[in-house]
């Protein structure tokens, strides 16, 4: 049996970036097939009983600093919590990655990984077109994607948020199994394995 994953996420989620490419690694071990779902993040919280950064409790806040933070160095990445340009526009490097997906070619898992890291370890503007040319090169797909299916890229990317909203996405990442098997967060790829392994 042939698995499939669909991957909900946000390009500007600092926990997209803590994932890295171990969803693929997942995937690879499982003989898994995965789809990459870019959607806006900012309109699919207050749809899901969730509230943006800016509206949160400062304890909310103050904790999430704290697991950021520690995430971070248990998983040996350099992370700036307060990054030079976040949040910025998502919608051009989500179109990115969805024209990516339809040309193939290159690396999915590492474009993904390239413009989150761009954000959160880089501090660079992913709205910015030389910035996710750089990160399409990086990932072996052609830098020229940037400038074609901006109307598709668009429609895809709307699409996403409602189809994530029907399937009970409520935050970055998502990944879900199957029909229904739902995964919250980078810190649920563990369980993810396991469950494509039959362990859970």
């Amino acid at each position: 049996m042939t698995h499939h994953i669909d991957y909900f996420f946000s390009t500007l989620s600092p926990y997209v970036y803590l994932a890295g490419t171990r969803l693929e690694q997942i995937a690879a071990r499982h003989g898994a097939t995965i789809t990459y779902k870019p959607l806006d993040i900012v309109a699919l919280f207050p749809r899901t009983g969730g509230a943006s950064p800016a509206d949160r409790h400062p304890a909310r806040m103050e904790y999430r600093a704290q697991e950021l933070m520690r995430q971070s160095k248990k998983l040996g990445l350099t992370f700036h919590l307060k990054p030079a340009h976040w949040p910025t526009n998502a919608a051009p490097s989500s179109y990115a990655i969805i024209a990516a997906q339809m040309a193939g070619g290159g690396d999915m898992g590492a474009l993904v990984h390239a413009i989150t890291r761009a954000v959160w370890a880089e501090e660079e503007d992913i709205a910015e077109d030389t910035v996710l040319k750089a990160c399409l090169t990086e990932a072996g797909f052609d830098p020229g994607l940037t400038e074609s299916g901006l109307l598709a890229g668009a429609e895809t990317y709307a699409a996403n948020l409602e189809e994530g909203a029907a399937r009970g996405v409520f935050g970055s990442p998502f990944y879900i199994l199957g029909e229904d098997q739902r995964f919250w967060g980078q810190d649920r790829l563990e369980d993810l394995d396991a469950t494509l392994a039959g362990r859970l």
